[in-house]
């Protein structure tokens, strides 16, 4: 990382020059190095970080012009329902890779910082893997996933369903060490992920022991609905739809598409 080398160069020239020309002593000089050092690394993080964020902030901007682009079609659907519900689909899926594929390149902006900032390059690995994610590119996804940080619910629960589709060991271990990480009210995602994947196991017993321990650490009417399905064996019953989005966004189950058709008298006055 240069600005610890730099820094730290700079620090001992400092520390040197004091001690030999005798502007203090050695021991003074070394903190005045020390302090040097210290200094140097504050002033350079805060000015590499605002310089980061800016770039974040414009790859996140790309993201949400594209999802209220999304979101406004959808809404027109919704008042004049397209013809085919596939293509409509179909027509989504394109935009949303268009402004993905923008976002991708806006990441490019974050990689003269690597050498810069620290876990900046894991960074980036992060960031890809979720854009990767939301266009299906697995391969990419598998290619990144060993250098991003899985530090948030989110990204745990994308590894989680990656490791699931792959047939990968390691899930219930996963899946323990994420939890831990988990304050009152986080994870919800993340135990329904779990519960489903034993359920699809036909390891009944075993979802239904983590949708209990889930809905003592949380607020959660899916959660509680799907645990009460299968404390009562109706385990047809069990959906993560109420989660919305975000649970259609592990690529695990397709959403049920509806889009009411108006009737033929809607706008017209009588």
């Amino acid at each position: 990382m240069l600005t610890v080398v730099l820094n730290g160069c700079a620090g001992l020239l400092l520390a040197v020059a004091c001690g030999a020309t005798g502007a203090a002593r050695w021991g003074w000089a070394s903190f005045w190095g020390v302090l040097a050092f210290v200094a140097g690394q504050a002033l350079s993080g805060l000015l590499i970080q605002r310089r980061v964020k800016s770039a974040m902030a414009g790859v996140q901007k790309i993201l949400e012009d594209g999802q209220k682009r999304l979101q406004q079609k959808v809404n027109q659907w919704q008042m004049r329902p397209p013809g085919s519900i596939k293509q409509a689909q179909a027509e989504i899926e394109r935009d949303q890779r268009v402004f993905v594929e923008r976002a991708l390149e806006g990441s490019r902006a974050l990689e003269r910082y690597t050498l810069w900032a620290p876990l900046m390059g894991r960074q980036i690995a992060t960031l890809r893997v979720q854009l990767y994610w939301t266009m299906k590119d697995f391969k990419r996804v598998d290619e990144l996933m060993p250098r991003a940080l899985v530090v948030d619910p989110m990204m745990a629960a994308i590894k989680l369903a990656r490791m699931h589709m792959t047939g990968a060991e390691g899930v219930e271990k996963l899946f323990k060490k994420q939890t831990l990480r988990l304050r009152y009210g986080q994870g919800e995602l993340l135990y329904a992920l779990y519960a489903w994947i034993l359920v699809q196991k036909k390891d009944i017993d075993g979802a239904h022991k983590v949708l209990i321990q889930a809905c003592e650490k949380m607020e959660s009417e899916t959660l509680k609905r799907n645990r009460d399905h299968l404390a009562n064996n109706r385990v047809g019953h069990f959906s993560n739809a109420g989660l919305g989005e975000a649970w259609y966004a592990l690529h695990l189950e397709q959403p049920k598409v509806k889009m009411q058709r108006q009737s033929p008298f809607s706008g017209r006055p009588f």
